[in-house]
């Protein structure tokens, strides 16, 4: 695949080296003309973003400041995009906004004030002596020296340090928040996110701030982080999962996470990092089992479906397959119902991935595809997503790439567990189908993208154009039988 990253100031450059290691084709644009040699010799280096935009398969966007305007745009003209939106990166960007949003969803938040003035923040303490945390917004935040955390209960040592901020860094930082200072344990919790849902596992990060070990000396913007990868939690229930609507609203792809300081009285979300966190996104690298480039399984959806009428049931497959069609409490929907809600996701990812037409994937496809047609035909639905006669076999393509065609056997060499309880319920086994296929895609990738190379999609060439039209003739045909 070709993979283009936009940088801000170099901070991705271990990864687009990553990819390049792994056989893709990359390009490096840094935006800061001071950040523009990083990378050189390892990476190739991009001359014009834009005409990479259009060259490369994927986009990927390193930050925010501004960023999400060009990765949303892009995402809208139907390019694969990882990274933010105008509304995402003001969450970081514009810590009152931030706060604002956290509040509007139900969660709790920390007292703050917003201020453009020192005059003003010197004032407001002097008035209202106490605690406080200076946190720079906007580009100021970078400069993360300039965070002070205080300790004086009457607040005198915050007031001296926006006295010498005022005549030091006036100029530089704009605007900025005073915010009550809570005493607990920070803490931060993200999760990836792939334009409709969160992806699950989530992380959970603890930042080490202070210059030397023991907690002491001058806070620093990061000298080292810890962390683990957890089933959603008490943290992110309460906090990143409450704004799934609004992410999934965005169509916001990435990484995105929220530090809180958490204590006996609760949860309290203090900044959020919307776009990969450094050195977070390095650090989850080596806890990531799948190439940073390679083709992955996408959501997974499901439904209980009601037998239609007339329906066979054999007892002995039921028995297999551990289903009791007719129990009361099993949240049975009807076929149609079912059909709609999977072909509407169906057909979103056929057009975020510029596609016309899904082809199903499956192990004995021929049935699968027969069963779905047949669905299709029963409930008079017209608007099929997927090739009416295409199919992808894994039990083929096992048999190819790993010598196995039964399903289980098949996972296993391709290096994924098997779990003999969980088999052949639809959702077990159709995940396990995925994960296989995607394993033989990403094993065959370089002889794909040598052919692909070879024979492009948009060509001149006779020969292909009347071997298109006799494909185009063929499934009318096929399509009417």
């Amino acid at each position: 695949m070709k993979f283009l990253f936009y940088s801000y100031d170099a901070l991705i450059t271990d990864i687009a080296w990553q990819v390049v290691k792994e056989g893709h084709e990359v390009r490096y644009w840094i935006r800061e003309k001071k950040a523009k040699s990083v990378g050189e010799g390892f990476v190739p280096m991009s001359k014009d973003w834009k005409a990479d935009a259009e060259w490369a398969d994927v986009v990927v966007f390193d930050d925010v400041l501004g960023m999400g305007e060009d990765a949303d745009r892009l995402r809208r003209s139907g390019k694969a995009v990882v990274g933010g939106t105008p509304y995402t990166d003001r969450l970081e960007d514009d810590r009152g906004f931030g706060q604002t949003e956290l509040k509007a969803f139900g969660i709790n938040i920390i007292p703050f004030e917003e201020f453009t003035s020192f005059s003003d923040a010197i004032a407001f303490v002097k008035a209202n002596p106490a605690r406080y945390v200076i946190k720079p917004s906007g580009e100021a935040q970078n400069m993360k020296g300039l965070l002070f955390v205080g300790e004086e209960e009457d607040g005198r040592d915050v007031i001296e340090v926006l006295e010498d901020y005022k005549r030091a860094w006036a100029n530089q930082v704009q605007s900025f928040q005073l915010q009550r200072r809570v005493l607990g344990v920070e803490v931060a919790t993200g999760a990836f996110f792939n334009g409709r849902e969160f992806v699950y596992p989530i992380c959970v990060n603890f930042e080490h701030k202070r210059l030397f070990p023991g907690d002491i000396g001058p806070s620093t913007g990061e000298m080292g982080t810890a962390m683990f990868w957890s089933e959603p939690n008490k943290v992110f229930n309460q906090t990143l999962r409450r704004m799934e609507p609004a992410l999934a609203r965005e169509g916001y792809v990435g990484y995105i996470d929220v530090n809180c300081i958490v204590n006996a009285n609760g949860v309290y979300p203090l900044e959020f990092t919307a776009r990969f966190g450094y050195p977070t996104i390095s650090i989850q690298q080596e806890g990531l089992l799948t190439p940073m480039g390679e083709l992955r399984p996408g959501a997974t959806h499901r439904h209980h479906v009601q037998p239609f009428h007339g329906s066979r049931m054999d007892p002995a497959s039921l028995a297999v397959i551990g289903i009791d069609p007719h129990h009361p409490l099993r949240p049975a929907i009807p076929e149609r119902e079912a059909l709609t809600l999977l072909f509407r996701e169906i057909r979103r990812a056929v057009r975020d991935a510029d596609c016309t037409r899904a082809v199903l994937v499956g192990h004995n496809a021929s049935f699968d595809l027969a069963f779905m047609n047949a669905a299709v035909a029963r409930t008079d639905m017209k608007r099929n997503p997927f090739h009416p006669f295409s199919s992808f076999d894994t039990a083929t393509l096992g048999g190819v790439a790993f010598g196995q065609t039964v399903l289980s056997r098949a996972v296993i060499a391709a290096g994924f567990d098997w779990d003999p309880a969980g088999a052949h319920s639809a959702i077990y086994d159709a995940q396990r189908t995925a994960e296989l296929f995607c394993a033989v895609c990403n094993r065959f990738r370089g002889i794909y993208e040598e052919t692909a190379a070879r024979f492009p999609a948009d060509t001149d060439d006779p020969a292909h154009d009347a071997a298109a039209a006799s494909d185009g003739e063929a499934e009318q045909v096929r399509g009417t039988d």
